[in-house]
């Protein structure tokens, strides 16, 4: 199986610049849609809104691929959380909470930073512990 490490690094900096404007400028409907756009991904990677971005825009930004041998699994599971949160930060903001709003807003870009400039993903991570505590129940 293979990643696009390019296209994980414009998810990442798209994540933190979208979620920065929408914290900014008090837009919780923008968190929601990007965490909406994430649940996608993560769900339907085909049908990813974030990939498909990343092909219009990848190239005209001057990205290229940098694909490598290794599964999406982890990277689509940590989206999923990432979108998660922020759908979370979004209702959280709609519902007149801007701390909560902004703190689960500020988490996401704190890791998406994080793997962005070390590639510690936290979400893939979990993923492992997630799939080891299952093959643990298993057998």
């Amino acid at each position: 199986m293979k990643t696009d490490l390019s296209a994980l690094k414009f998810n990442q900096i798209s994540v933190v610049t979208l979620t920065a404007l929408a914290l900014a400028l008090r837009m919780p409907w923008l968190s929601g849609l990007l965490g909406l756009a994430m649940l996608i991904g993560a769900a339907w990677p085909v049908h990813s809104p974030l990939k498909a971005a990343y092909r219009a825009l990848g190239p005209v930004l001057g990205l290229r691929p940098q694909v490598v041998d290794e599964a999406p699994q982890a990277h689509q599971f940590a989206q999923g959380i990432g979108g998660s949160v922020l759908l979370l930060s979004a209702l959280s903001g709609l519902a007149g909470l801007p701390l909560l709003s902004a703190g689960l807003g500020l988490l996401v870009i704190i890791l998406a930073l994080l793997n962005l400039t070390t590639r510690i993903c936290v979400g893939c991570l979990l993923y492992f512990q997630w799939r080891l505590l299952q093959y643990r129940l298993t057998h």
